[in-house]
């Protein structure tokens, strides 16, 4: 990868839907080669493909949280992978150094949503505890980083 696919990826970041003529006029390229480009970073795996990012309020889910769990001693991590992609309000989740054993980023319509998911993530015993952070904020976001 080079500063020319760098540049064409941050521009895709920026606007997934950027034509071909419109990604060369940035990078001084033809539309063909940026298009070749383009066909070869997917090819290869550095872009991993477009989508469409909606505004999770718009959808009616206001409440944005972290929570972390506890799970019990001995649960393997694709056990907890697997129950995490079951639940459609968690939008991401990740295994962690420290003291929880994962984190799960959720979206819910309201406080109470919140609640009820996080009984519904403890009821099969396999989470012990949960210690939450409701999201107040943004105060950083890049684009293409958590979409």
């Amino acid at each position: 990868m080079d500063d020319l696919d760098r540049q064409i990826l941050a521009l895709l970041t920026e606007d997934g839907r950027r034509s071909f003529d419109d990604i060369a006029r940035q990078v001084a390229l033809s539309a063909p080669a940026v298009k070749r480009r383009i066909d070869r970073l997917r090819r290869d795996g550095s872009l991993l493909g477009f989508t469409a990012v909606v505004d999770p309020e718009a959808l009616g889910y206001g409440t944005e949280a972290l929570v972390e769990l506890f799970y019990a001693p001995g649960v393997p991590l694709d056990s907890v992978a697997a129950s995490l992609r079951r639940v459609p309000e968690v939008v991401e989740a990740w295994s962690v150094s420290g003291e929880p054993d994962a984190v799960a980023h959720v979206r819910t319509r309201d406080n109470a949503d919140l609640e009820r998911l996080i009984r519904q993530l403890q009821a099969d015993g396999a989470v012990v505890r949960t210690r939450s952070q409701i999201v107040l904020s943004r105060l950083v976001h890049r684009r293409g980083e958590g979409d």
